[in-house]
């Protein structure tokens, strides 16, 4: 057989890699166990209110990695979804690991950045792990916190964004392995208010209506291959109507 004999033709949907990432609070992790029949790994405390099921709460690394190897080796235990709440305490637990192995204290301790490069591989390997989960057919949902960081642009000058709390080469790799990365914050705007003498102060206005931000802006980083709209609600239900 050829590899012309190969070729196949039209979508071929396959579960989803997606990253949700968005402010303190706003309801990142309610949104995830909403995913089909959710399994969580805990890397930190966030979830003991919720109705799910979930590892232990892992305090080391090999603790969020060996479930994440077993589930791409298994299948038929009826989890639809793998959900990594959070990703950026994933890293941290990476940090910890390469701290121990080479006897530092801390991530910044190595030399040239050395640390921080034995990091990302490790990362890496992670998300290699995960495509592995997704091969058996879950969709993988990693939830993240998120910061606010410079952004210098060719020709522009530089401005505050919103990306996920990770250190930048776990970012890029992040970015470039999922499928979605979605920014969740509040709705705002800001509104000008007259100060007299031909003045204005900018206020903001909103902060109660949820939003997910499915495309990049200037303010947010995000991308999605669903075709979604670039701004949705928080409803879930709004949202699986892409899945298929």
């Amino acid at each position: 057989m050829s590899f012309l004999d190969k070729i196949q033709k039209g979508k071929q949907r396959k579960p989803r890699r997606t990253i949700i990432y968005g402010t303190h609070g706003i309801g990142k992790t309610t949104w995830a166990a909403q995913w089909p029949s959710p399994v969580f790994i805990q890397t930190e405390d966030g979830c003991s209110d919720l109705d799910i099921a979930s590892f232990p709460l892992a305090t080391e690394l090999m603790q969020a990695w060996q479930p994440i190897i077993e589930l791409g080796g298994a299948e038929g235990h009826g989890y639809e979804t793998l959900v990594i709440d959070s990703v950026d305490w994933l890293e941290m637990l990476i940090h910890a690991e390469v701290c121990k192995r080479a006897d530092k204290k801390a991530i910044t301790d190595f030399d040239y950045g050395k640390g921080y490069g034995s990091a990302t591989k490790i990362f890496g390997s992670i998300l290699g792990a995960l495509n592995g989960v997704r091969d058996t057919g879950m969709h993988v949902v990693l939830i993240g916190h998120c910061e606010i960081k410079k952004f210098t642009e060719p020709g522009l000058e530089s401005y505050d964004r919103y990306t996920p709390k990770l250190h930048k080469d776990s970012a890029a790799l992040l970015q470039e392995w999922a499928d979605e990365v979605l920014f969740a914050n509040y709705k705002r705007f800001v509104r000008s208010e007259d100060q007299g003498f031909g003045k204005e102060r900018g206020i903001a206005v909103g902060g109660n209506d949820r939003v997910i931000y499915t495309a990049e802006g200037p303010g947010h980083l995000a991308k999605n291959r669903l075709g979604l709209p670039e701004e949705m609600s928080m409803d879930f239900a709004e949202y699986q109507e892409f899945l298929g």
